[in-house]
C-alpha cells in the first residue's frame, strides 16, 4: 500500500503524518491488518529494536476521589467495588515497588486518587520516592498524582522523581462529556508544568470511551504537540458501577490499529500499552509487541492484569526481550535533549513511561487512581469460559477488581 509506504518513511525521518493519513489507518479493513502491523512495526524496530520495557504501578491510595471522570472507578459517585483506602506508609510502597522490580520492571509508576496533591501530599510521596531510590537506585520512578501546582513538580523532581504522569486522554472539543470537575487545558498546564521542572512528561490516551476517529487522531497529534517521552495508550474497561460500564466498543483489530496509528504519529516515542490489553487485544496481545514497545507488569490500580510470568513468557515467544535497567528507552536524539537518559535522576531523566491510564498513562485501571487516568479493570484472571461466544459480545468476564498487593495483606501480582 501506498499509504503504508509513505508512512513508514515518514517515521524514519520522525516527520508527521497528515490528519488525513492517520484517519486512514484507522479506516484500514481487516485484510490490510497484518500489513499495517508490519509497516508500523519497522518503525517502532527502528528506534526502540525488539526490546520491551516494562513498567509496574503501585496505587498510594485508593478510590474516594472528588473528581467526576466517567472512565474511572474511584470516581466521585462510582459504585464499583473496589478497594479504598488511604495513603500507603513509605515502607509499604517500597515493598510494592520492590516486588515489580524484582519481576522485572524497570519503572514503578507511584499513583494517588484525587483531583491534586497538597503539599503535605507531596512531602509524603517525596519520602515515598526516596525510600524506594535508597532501595534500588536504578528504578526509575514515576509519580501521578493529578493536578499539580506551582513548584510541586519542582519539588517531586528533587525528591528524586524522574518522570510525571497526566493523561489527556480523549480531544479536547469531547473533554467536557467525559469529565466536568477539572478541563482539558487543566491536564495540558500539568504536563507542561513537569516539562518545565525537568521531570520526564509522560501522557497519553484512553480509547473505547465512544469517541470518533476523528477525536482519537485530535488527541495523539495533541500529544505530538506536547512532546511527552512517553504515550500510553488505555483501552476503556467497562466497570461495573461506572458511567461507561456499557461501552463495549473495542475489538482487537481495532486497538491494533490505534496503536499503530500513535506510532506513526508518534515514531520515537515511548508508546505503552497500558489498561486494557488483557481485556480487548486478549489473544491478539503479542501482535501489539510489534507496535508499542513498553507495557505495564501485572495488576493495575483497581484491576487485575495479566500474570506477571505470562507478560515475561508473551515477550519471549513473541521474539522480543525484557529492556534492562542500563539500557537507555529513548533514542539518543530524544534521550540527549532530556539531558541523558532514564533512570538516573541526576541527568534529568529523559524516560518517557507511563501505565495507569490516566494517572499513569495506563488506562488498565480507568482512571484507576484518581487524578491519574488508568482504566481500573483490566484483568484476566477470572475464570475464563470455554463456549464459543459472539465477536461483539461484552467479555465482563475478563474484568475482574484488585484483591491482592497494595492495600492488602495479599501478595502481589507481578
Amino acid at each position: 500500500m501506498d499509504l503504508l509506504n509513505t508512512l513508514v518513511d515518514k517515521g524514519l525521518r520522525r516527520e508527521t503524518p497528515s490528519r488525513e493519513e492517520a484517519l486512514a489507518v484507522l479506516a484500514t479493513s481487516d485484510d490490510d491488518l497484518l500489513d499495517v502491523v508490519a509497516a508500523a512495526g519497522k518503525v517502532r524496530r527502528h528506534w526502540f529494536g525488539r526490546r520491551v520495557k516494562l513498567n509496574y504501578l503501585v496505587n498510594l491510595k485508593s478510590g474516594l476521589c472528588p473528581e467526576d471522570c466517567s472512565y474511572c472507578s474511584q470516581r466521585l459517585g462510582s459504585k464499583a467495588e473496589i478497594l479504598k483506602y488511604t495513603w500507603l506508609k513509605p515502607d509499604q510502597a517500597s515493598a510494592a515497588a520492590a516486588a515489580g522490580v524484582s519481576g522485572g520492571a524497570k519503572r514503578v509508576c507511584l499513583v494517588a486518587s484525587g483531583r491534586g496533591p497538597t503539599d503535605r501530599d507531596v512531602d509524603r510521596v517525596s519520602d515515598t520516592i526516596r525510600a524506594i531510590k535508597e532501595q534500588n537506585e536504578a528504578v526509575e520512578v514515576c509519580a501521578c498524582l493529578g493536578l499539580l501546582s506551582d513548584g510541586q513538580a519542582e519539588r517531586l523532581r528533587e525528591a528524586g522523581a524522574d518522570a510525571y504522569n497526566h493523561n489527556l486522554n480523549t480531544s479536547e472539543s469531547t473533554y467536557g462529556d467525559i469529565t466536568t470537575t477539572h478541563t482539558y487545558a487543566d491536564r495540558v498546564d500539568t504536563v507542561n508544568k513537569a516539562h518545565a521542572a525537568g521531570l520526564s512528561a509522560c501522557s497519553g490516551l484512553i480509547a473505547g470511551m465512544g469517541e470518533s476517529d476523528e477525536d482519537l487522531v485530535d488527541v495523539v497529534f495533541s500529544l505530538r504537540e506536547l512532546d511527552p517521552d512517553s504515550v500510553p495508550v488505555n483501552f476503556l474497561i467497562p466497570m461495573e458501577g461506572t458511567p461507561l460500564a456499557k461501552e463495549w466498543h473495542l475489538t482487537p483489530q481495532r486497538c491494533l490499529r490505534i496503536l499503530a496509528m500513535t506510532r506513526f504519529v508518534c515514531p520515537d516515542v515511548e508508546v505503552r500499552i497500558a489498561g486494557g490489553r488483557e481485556v480487548h487485544l486478549r489473544t491478539m496481545q503479542p501482535l501489539a509487541l510489534h507496535l508499542a514497545n513498553s507495557i505495564f507488569l501485572g495488576d493495575y490500580l483497581t484491576s487485575e492484569g495479566q500474570a506477571g510470568h505470562a507478560d515475561l513468557e508473551m515477550i519471549a515467544d513473541a521474539g522480543f526481550e525484557v529492556e534492562g535497567a542500563g539500557e537507555v528507552t529513548l533514542p539518543e536524539h530524544r534521550a540527549s535533549v532530556r539531558g541523558g537518559g532514564c533512570g538516573s535522576h541526576a541527568d534529568a531523566g529523559g524516560c518517557g513511561s507511563h501505565a495507569d491510564a490516566e494517572g499513569c498513562g495506563s488506562h488498565a485501571d480507568a482512571e484507576g487512581a484518581g487524578g491519574c487516568g488508568s482504566h481500573a479493570g483490566g484483568g484476566v484472571c477470572a475464570p475464563v469460559s470455554s463456549a464459543p461466544r459472539p465477536a461483539e459480545e461484552p467479555r465482563t468476564d475478563l474484568v475482574a477488581v484488585r484483591r491482592r498487593g497494595a492495600g492488602t495483606d495479599l501478595a502481589p501480582n507481578a
